[in-house]
């Protein structure tokens, strides 16, 4: 079963999502909240088919589109372009974390069978980084931290787009799916800038008490693969498993064709690990 929820925040920004959750046991369950990276959304091929996984497994799956990350009303496609320039990583840890109080506080679907004390935070990319940051920042409300393909470093911009925010005000990145020039707003990298000591993920994965598991396809960018071995170095907590032939969404496409084997080893391996740990 899935039942979508939509989160309206005092700033005039919503949050939408889905629940997963496959039989109502008379018991509560574990629950796991999936974040999408940059460019991602809710209902891009690999998220609903992590949450129907994962509530086939005996958890409530949570998925649920950053308020920022430019999918409005429409769930496919990026009418919200403004409000993607201005997202910062300050302002998705808010989303998330009033995502996890309205959770704890029973305004999601399938509260009745929520086990609010057993949460686990999945980010892939970009959103790997923001769930460490949430976790260490709120150890009290996650149990247990899976990134895939997950940053090692928050600044996944680059050098061209600060020199065209330097001499514009605004940057552009082009999604190579849809063909749109995505802006990229002065406040998203001061953001970065500003809170450099609090956003270092590597500093904060050797703070980090709760388990971590890093899964990393071994054919995503050098640059994240190299960074996966650089957060299990300095994680004082943390596994490390590869996943052989596995690009950056390991090998799945949108609009989803089924799992991939490389997909489904991630979520296979995911799984265990937080019927460990939560």
């Amino acid at each position: 079963m899935k039942q979508s929820f939509q989160l309206v925040r005092k700033e005039g920004l919503t949050i939408r999502g889905d629940v997963y959750l496959e039989e109502t046991e008379p018991y509560r369950k574990p629950v796991i909240i999936i974040c999408h990276g940059f460019k991602g959304f809710k209902d891009w091929a690999m998220f609903p088919v992590a949450g129907t996984y994962f509530a086939r497994h005996g958890f409530i799956a949570i998925t649920f589109n950053f308020s920022g990350n430019g999918i409005g009303e429409d769930l496919h496609n990026f009418t919200e372009l403004e409000k993607f320039g201005r997202n910062t990583y300050q302002q998705e840890l808010s989303d998330l974390d009033f995502l996890i109080q309205m959770l704890k506080e029973g305004r999601l679907p399938f509260a009745e069978h929520t086990d609010t004390s057993r949460i686990g935070l999945v980010g892939h990319s970009k959103g790997g980084g923001d769930a460490i940051l949430y976790a260490t920042s709120y150890p009290e409300n996650i149990r247990a931290t899976v990134t895939w393909n997950g940053v090692a470093h928050v600044d996944v911009f680059g050098p061209e787009i600060r020199k065209q925010v330097e001499e514009n005000q605004v940057g552009y990145v082009v999604n190579s799916r849809t063909g749109q020039k995505m802006p990229i707003e002065k406040m998203v990298l001061q953001d970065i800038d500003i809170n450099a000591r609090q956003y270092d993920l590597l500093s904060r994965v050797a703070e980090m008490e709760q388990p971590l598991l890093i899964i990393q396809g071994r054919d995503d960018s050098e640059k994240l693969v190299r960074g996966a071995e650089s957060l299990k170095q300095h994680a004082r907590n943390a596994l490390l498993h590869w996943i052989e032939g596995a690009g950056h969404t390991f090998n799945m496409v949108h609009p989803s064709k089924g799992y991939t084997p490389q997909m489904l080893e991630a979520l296979d391996v995911t799984a265990g690990f937080f019927s460990d740990h939560l």
